[in-house]
């Protein structure tokens, strides 16, 4: 009974859709209402779940009554829990229940808006929003479309880069030739995401050609405008040709910020394309109190963040800003004939097609997500939302400070928590590296809470991300006293090897 043999199919049915949406629904409460009471990282062994479940797909339909329960009994434990109010790694994926209505609006109207005659709607509040989240975060007029510029909603930063490498290379090859490419060049810090370098390869700069600048702890390793200058003064000594800087406001591992405006005034003089990417810390930029991290954006070229980090937005959702959006067209429009606009008012100066700002053809109606969170929270509640978690991160780290047994390894910018336990004696660091990975393990082994970690300066650090939609200051709490009772196991640990 239930089953769905092909020839009654009626995969669209409003009375079907409401009831097993509900019962989805109904699920994801339960889920959320039980979260916390799952271990946060899955100790799943490899291929448990195939082990599970059938070689191939039935033949006829099941139940989704069925189906919720193979979801609840197979494939919930073998998670990482992302939204338990216990998870502390990477950075935060948040979710909300404006979020959650977003995806379910875009989802269910499963629009595809490439082009504004696909859905003149989605279209237009895709431009509103993105204006709106650009005046929240302080940026200049300049990347707005009432300014001159304008912003497009992306997956991820990855596709962002991607995207403003391929008009950066294009502006200067249609200066240099296509065989200039060998020439060009790719700078970016120590502490710059992966992202850059894989974006770089992908519009085809020479490997050779991507320089990764090294940063220190006296600059809170951040970029310097001087090891920039010193990189790209040499190049250009070498006949190569500077292309694009990537300046990062809160860096992945450490939290870090590079000097937009020293770098931006460098970029303007070498005529450098400079993105700067606030992926994470994007979000604390609504607060005027860290608006100053991007002082010089003016001097930019584009500007990302991704408010499926830490804004409440379900996943997948990236700004891009741009100040010159011609740029961004020129490197990425196709115009075939059965895209082309028929109709007289749709088409002409002044309109947006997305497809010609991304690149993928076919996307989501991402816009409804971003623009149900902002209409629901408000700039205010928003504001709320992040300096609690900017004060639940200050909380842990002086808890940190005041345990003589940990060092915090860089600056508490944002939300993010970097630290480790300190060397005892002079030229242990093997020792030291090995009780903190010993530390990482313990606290993700316990299912109490999940942490993940970075390497700077040789060094091995654990990293704490604030920013979990269901924690609470207990939360962080309960996660230091984990930290401090492991740390004991740890040393009492070593100390017996040391005994050996």
């Amino acid at each position: 009974t239930g089953g769905a043999p092909f020839d009654a199919l009626s995969p669209l049915d409003p009375d079907t859709f409401a009831g097993e949406s509900r019962a989805v629904i109904n699920f994801l409460a339960g889920y959320y209402r039980d979260v916390e009471t799952y271990p946060v990282q899955s100790q799943a062994l490899p291929g448990c779940l195939r082990a599970l479940l059938p070689d191939a797909p039935p033949e006829n339909g099941e139940p989704m009554d069925v189906i919720l329960e193979e979801v609840r009994t197979h494939i919930v434990p073998a998670l990482t829990h992302w939204q338990s109010p216990k998870f502390f790694g990477y950075f935060p994926m948040n979710a909300s229940t404006a979020g959650f209505a977003g995806e379910m609006l875009s989802t269910g109207l499963n629009i595809v808006p490439f082009m504004r005659v696909a859905s003149p709607a989605a279209t237009e509040l895709e431009s509103t929003v993105v204006d709106w989240m650009g005046k929240l975060v302080g940026l200049p007029d300049r990347f707005l479309f009432s300014g001159g510029g304008g912003g497009v909603l992306h997956g991820s930063t990855c596709e962002a880069v991607v995207c403003t490498l391929a008009a950066a290379r294009d502006r200067a090859l249609s200066r240099l030739g296509h065989e200039g490419i060998l020439r060009l060049v790719v700078y970016a810090s120590d502490q710059s995401h992966c992202t850059f370098q894989k974006g770089a390869s992908i519009v085809g700069i020479p490997r050779s050609n991507f320089r990764v600048i090294p940063t220190t702890a006296a600059s809170g390793y951040g970029l310097t405008a001087a090891s920039v200058r010193d990189a790209v003064e040499a190049d250009v000594a070498s006949g190569l040709v500077p292309l694009y800087l990537c300046a990062t406001v809160g860096t992945t591992g450490l939290g870090a910020v590079d000097p937009v405006r020293d770098l931006g005034e460098l970029a303007r003089r070498h005529g450098i394309w400079l993105h700067v990417d606030t992926a994470y810390a994007g979000s604390a930029l609504i607060c005027p109190e860290f608006q100053h991290h991007i002082d010089g954006a003016e001097l930019a070229d584009s500007v990302s963040m991704n408010p499926h980090k830490w804004f409440l937005t379900n996943m997948d959702c990236c700004c891009l800003w741009v100040a010159s959006p011609a740029a961004l067209t020129s490197a990425l429009s196709t115009n075939p004939e059965y895209l082309s606009n028929v109709t007289e008012e749709s088409a002409g100066a002044g309109v947006v097609d997305y497809k010609d700002w991304q690149i993928a053809l076919s996307r989501p109606f991402r816009a409804m997500k971003l623009w149900l969170v902002l209409r629901r929270y408000g700039g205010a509640g928003m504001r709320a939302y992040v300096r609690r978690h900017v004060e639940m991160a200050k909380w842990f780290e002086q808890a940190l400070e005041a345990d003589g047994r940990f060092e915090v390894v860089a600056p508490t910018r944002f939300s993010l928590v970097t630290f480790r336990l300190r060397p005892r004696l002079e030229g242990d660091d093997d020792a030291v590296d090995a009780s903190n990975r010993g530390l990482l393990v313990a606290v993700n082994a316990s299912g109490r809470a999940f942490m993940t970690h970075f390497v700077v300066d040789g060094k091995f650090v654990i990293r704490m991300a604030v920013g979990g939609a269901m924690t609470e200051m207990q939360h962080v709490q309960d996660t230091w006293e984990l930290v401090r009772e492991k740390a004991e196991e740890v040393g009492a640990l070593q100390n017996e090897r040391n005994v050996r």
